[in-house]
């Protein structure tokens, strides 16, 4: 803990102690104002006693009793007052000489003023605390008293249940409410702890247990949206690292791409010239040798040909694959087609084809040149590096639903197994010089994967138990170009 979190209490303590304070505050005024109301209620209802004593003495003189006759057992002192305020009787003192005295107290100016008054005091003539209470009649003002001793101040006192009732309810409240603010507290401290150890980055394998209330479930939550949010993020910095890496790897293939094929270019043309040159220098040069260095531009001529269309191929579907046409093709009467233009190498070179696609049904929408490019180029690569007299087997399994399943294999004289992985990168070889002493470019394999894969498929190559290779790949039947 550091230091500003040691110069304050904690929140749920604080939070306690303001709304017990104004609870405090508001409950002892409620208390005082009910004591005063109560108070003043018992007072009123000893006054309008003493107002029926007083209007029973007004009835009585009234019909003609003498005042100095009247006797009430529950009243201890009753005057008699002009309206001007002047005493002409008092039972206390019924000898007395008093009509000269003008009373100004508080309760006979009020009757006066207002027809009735009532007052506590002290009376001077007695030395002794009294309630008074006057009202006003026609002719004259009558007010009794009662001695304001212990027992009727005890009697005029709020009731004492009522402030112990309230004491209790209100300290039950203090000790629900402290239990609340502790279980906020407790989510509170957690959620603290949580944070603190998220700024650190030690969150794994933190136990988050809250309470099963309100704030127990939007503790849980924010909880969980953080953890939302870590994984989001982790995963949005494993995706960065992984298109950086992409990035690099494009940027080598491209600047190896590059090489590549400035070098398979290079080769074919330093050939050419080299033999034009050759035939024009050499005036002496014997028709026959003259006629064969021809013929070798020619090939070579034919294999730059085969290369710049099979690069225009690879852009085709790298740049702009959207712009492929998509039509209605038969697989069956495309690969007898492909045997077709095919069939005098595969008859100079023995290959026995089985072809277990003839007669069927494989219709499916996609790019019919680049299905064409699919099958010849395995086929050609069957021709240039299988061998002689060996065994092509072509089959389709079209069970599956959505897709055509291929095998495309042979018997001849294989590839090793490390090379198996690597047999579709652009330009590569099993051996130096093989793709060019067979006449091939180096990427026609390349060609018949991003071929497939456009086509919404996929291919893998394997060794045949009995030597060769097989390629197994799928088509889609109905492809939607992306």
């Amino acid at each position: 803990m550091n230091v500003a979190e040691k110069t304050y209490p904690e929140f749920h303590i604080r939070l306690f102690g303001w709304v017990v304070f104004v609870i405090l505050l508001i409950s002892l005024c409620f208390i005082i104002f009910q004591y005063m109301r109560e108070k003043q209620y018992k007072i009123d209802l000893l006054n309008c006693k003493l107002i029926g004593y007083n209007d029973f003495i007004d009835l009585e003189l009234r019909r003609g009793l003498p005042v100095e006759d009247f006797y009430l057992e529950d009243l201890s002192r009753f005057s008699l007052l002009d309206l001007s305020g002047r005493v002409l009787y008092d039972s206390e003192f019924p000898d007395l000489t008093l009509h000269e005295t003008n009373c100004r107290h508080r309760e006979v100016r009020l009757a006066r003023e207002k027809g009735l008054g009532c007052d506590i005091r002290r009376s001077a003539m007695v030395n002794s605390v009294y309630f008074f209470s006057a009202k006003k009649y026609d002719h004259y003002i009558i007010r009794s008293a009662v001695p304001y001793d212990s027992i009727l101040a005890a009697s005029l006192k709020a009731d004492p249940l009522f402030l112990t009732v309230t004491l209790l309810i209100l300290a039950v409240f203090i000790i629900i409410f402290y239990k609340m603010t502790s279980l906020l507290g407790q989510n509170i401290i957690r959620l603290k702890d949580f944070a603190t150890r998220a700024e650190h980055g030690d969150i794994d394998g933190y136990p988050v247990h809250f309470p099963n209330d309100e704030l127990g479930e939007i503790s849980r939550h924010i909880v969980q949206i953080y953890t939302r949010l870590q994984k989001t993020q982790q995963a949005l910095i494993v995706e960065q690292e992984r298109v950086l890496k992409h990035r690099e790897e494009q940027a080598l293939l491209k600047k190896q791409l590059t090489q590549n094929i400035s070098h398979e270019l290079n080769t074919p043309v330093s050939s050419i010239r080299g033999y034009l040159e050759t035939i024009i220098n050499a005036k002496d040069l014997p028709e026959e040798m003259r006629d064969s260095f021809i013929e070798k531009c020619y090939k070579q001529s034919t294999r730059l040909s085969s290369l710049l269309s099979d690069i225009a191929i690879l852009n085709r579907m790298d740049e702009a694959p959207t712009l492929i046409v998509r039509e209605e093709v038969d697989l069956a009467e495309l690969v007898a087609a492909v045997l077709y233009d095919v069939s005098l190498p595969l008859s100079e070179r023995k290959i026995r084809v089985h072809n277990r696609t003839a007669g069927m049904s494989l219709v499916c929408n996609g790019d019919y040149s680049l299905l064409y490019s699919v099958f010849r180029n395995l086929v050609d690569n069957t021709i240039a590096y299988a061998g002689e007299g060996v065994n092509l087997y072509i089959e389709c399994d079209a069970a599956t639903p959505g897709f055509y399943r291929f095998s495309f294999g042979d018997d001849g004289v294989g590839i090793a197994e490390e090379h198996l992985e690597h047999i579709f990168d652009r330009f590569y070889r099993v051996s130096k010089g093989r793709s060019r002493k067979a006449g091939g470019t180096g990427l026609g394999l390349s060609i018949v994967k991003n071929a497939i894969l456009i086509h919404g498929g996929s291919i893998e190559i394997r060794r045949r138990p009995g030597g060769g290779v097989e390629f197994v790949f799928s088509i889609e039947r109905e492809t939607l170009f992306q």
